[in-house]
């Protein structure tokens, strides 16, 4: 299939970006081609690639008519926006409208109320506390928030980190360096990260030490002006802790700290920061907190099965006693 567009009141530099900028943008999203020669756009491929894009270029024709600029970031929204549609007419949950970032593997949205409404704490509040379990995109949706802030040049720096409980005090027993000692524990966050950003852009930041991932002992001592920090797995660290890495907070920083209550490793769940801090900080302005259920996993369909599974059984110990 083909579509023609002819532009007649836009200047097509405009439109499509310096160097086709925005051209790519859409290509990289949606596998079609398309071809701008003067004043004439023409999309090929497939049926439904081919009327997706029209809409996009017709959507940023409408943007740039009404607000006189189009950026990259408007087009990667309305990227998302399109794209969103296209998803859910193929029967998947997804809440459109809300752009976190726009990664390597296409725009990172919310994709259920739950996750919307996560979305919408984060962007409200300075520090953000995400409580839920398993394959809710606590985590993933953090790092998002992250990059986002980074590559905007709202914050200088990432540094993201874990609890290393099973390592406890004996992580200086281990054998080799403190990487190798820590990197176990963190692999979710370097996942996360890779789903984001390509390996050798991923491998740049980390050497200019403008992402760092480390393990939450670490953060003993320091501020961190200008920094979006995240604890991830925070049910894990003891309440002390928990003070530890909020008082890290510098000027122009953020945090997302995000945990399961039901996954405690400590050896007494009194001893988890996370289960305490709602009480403590609930009434403190410019903190927010989102609680995220079964209902808003966004992996496989039988985890969702098996959190219920162990929600029913928990219960029925509890009546027994």
């Amino acid at each position: 299939m083909e579509k023609v567009i002819e532009l007649k009141t836009l200047e097509p530099t405009a439109l499509l970006g310096v160097a086709d900028t925005h051209i790519k943008l859409i290509e990289a999203a949606i596998p079609a081609t398309i071809i701008a020669r003067g004043e004439t756009i023409k999309i090929q491929g497939e049926n439904s690639d081919v009327e997706h894009i029209h809409e996009i270029l017709h959507e940023m024709m409408e943007t740039l008519s009404g607000k006189g600029s189009l950026t990259v970031r408007d087009v990667q929204n309305l990227i998302a926006l399109v794209t969103s549609k296209k998803e859910k007419s193929n029967g998947e949950i997804h809440v459109p409208g809300i752009v976190i970032h726009y990664g390597k593997k296409g725009a990172i949205v919310p994709r259920t109320k739950g996750q919307e409404a996560y979305v919408k704490t984060v962007r409200k509040n300075d520090v953000v506390f995400s409580i839920g379990p398993a394959g809710t995109g606590k985590t993933f949706l953090a790092v998002a928030f992250a990059v986002a802030a980074l590559e905007n040049h709202e914050v200088d720096r990432i540094i993201l980190c874990r609890p290393a409980v099973e390592a406890g005090e004996n992580l200086g027993f281990l054998p080799g360096d403190l990487k190798e000692k820590v990197d176990p524990y963190l692999a979710p966050l370097y996942d996360s990260l890779r789903r984001m950003l390509p390996e050798n852009k991923l491998k740049k930041l980390f050497e200019q030490k403008a992402i760092e991932v480390i393990p939450l002992a670490y953060m003993r001592g320091r501020t961190l002006d200008s920094a979006y920090m995240i604890l991830d797995e925070a049910q894990n660290a003891t309440v002390m802790q928990m003070k530890m890495f909020l008082t890290r907070l510098g000027i122009g920083s953020r945090a997302i700290i995000t945990g399961d209550i039901t996954q405690i490793d400590l050896k007494r769940r009194t001893d988890s920061g996370l289960v305490q801090v709602s009480d403590i900080l609930k009434n403190v302005e410019g903190i927010g907190f989102a609680t995220l259920d079964r209902n808003d996993v966004v992996r496989h369909s039988l985890v969702m099965k098996i959190i219920q599974a162990y929600d029913e059984n928990s219960c029925i110990k509890k009546n027994i006693k």
